[in-house]
């Protein structure tokens, strides 16, 4: 079966766990592995893998626009700025893992189609990935909808360096992805790391202020998105409502990786990488049979 070659840019955990995803994907191949540090962990385990390395990061693709067809960026959001622009003139098609809100929001449960003819795709945040399906669900039963708060609670170990770089960004990036998929007026995220151990898998609670809640209609429009997401993200689960707690709507959900790279409490890390492959799989499925399956 055709392929399409991805190139994976930055070596840390996420593009690790990217790496070993993508090795079982019918339509996508890593191509290359990119990183800038030579004895990196993550180019190591790529090269005792079989795959191609470099130590060279964006350098590698303009030297050999050739090697890809889709980038994914998985380095910092400071970085992507720079990359933007140059894997742009190179006609590639960018999938970026960092909160640096420079192409569209994708949400696979809730916008993959539409994100398809973009040359530039952000996957928002954890969190977001967590969230977004739950606030649209909202956003499609609820009217005036004044405020919704998403708090995501994650282990510490889970959030590595380029995580802790960007807090401000994923703030900044998941309330506006809250706003985008629901349209209410207010929103705000906040990003609990807990030390506990054993690790705590990833949590995401939902909280939304409605003038007059259809907990009916929400319950239904909720429980189809979950449904949307297990198809990418087999650990994601609803673990408590929606219920009317206190005058506001509040949801949670749980989500367990899949032990791929990282640890299954990584859940994190996982949804925003299942969410990335999701959307990969969709543009090789759209390129080379000229017709979107929807995830």
């Amino acid at each position: 079966m055709q392929k399409l070659k991805v190139a994976i840019l930055g070596s840390g955990n996420i593009g690790s766990d990217l790496l070993i995803k993508l090795m079982r994907s019918e339509y996508l191949t890593c191509s290359v592995f990119i990183g800038r540090n030579a004895s990196s962990p993550g180019l190591e385990k790529a090269q005792s893998m079989g795959v191609a390395i470099s130590h060279m990061g964006v350098e590698e693709i303009i030297n050999r626009p050739d090697c890809c067809d889709i980038v994914i960026d998985a380095t910092s959001a400071v970085a992507h700025i720079e990359h933007a622009s140059i894997l742009k003139e190179l006609g590639k098609f960018v999938i970026d893992m960092t909160p640096s809100k420079i192409g569209e929001m994708c949400i696979p449960a809730v916008n993959l189609q539409e994100c398809l003819d973009k040359d530039n795709v952000n996957m928002v945040t954890c969190g977001g990935q967590a969230a977004a399906p739950i606030v649209y669900a909202i956003g499609q039963s609820q009217q005036d909808i004044d405020y919704i708060e998403v708090v995501s609670s994650i282990s510490s170990k889970s959030a590595g360096p380029a995580t802790r770089i960007n807090l401000d960004e994923y703030i900044e990036t998941t309330e506006e992805a809250i706003r985008k998929f629901s349209k209410c007026y207010r929103s705000k995220a906040i990003l609990n790391l807990n030390p506990a151990v054993p690790c705590i898998d990833m949590q995401t609670t939902v909280f939304a202020i409605v003038k007059d809640p259809n907990i009916k209609a929400l319950t239904e429009q909720v429980e189809e998105m979950v449904k949307r997401i297990q198809y990418y993200v087999p650990g994601y689960s609803l673990i408590m409502g929606p219920i009317i707690e206190n005058g506001r709507i509040v949801t949670m959900v749980k989500v367990q990786g899949l032990g791929d790279f990282l640890p299954t409490y990584a859940g994190n890390l996982d949804i925003i990488n299942c969410a990335a492959i999701a959307m990969a799989e969709e543009y090789a499925k759209n390129s080379i049979y000229g017709k979107g399956v929807e995830a």
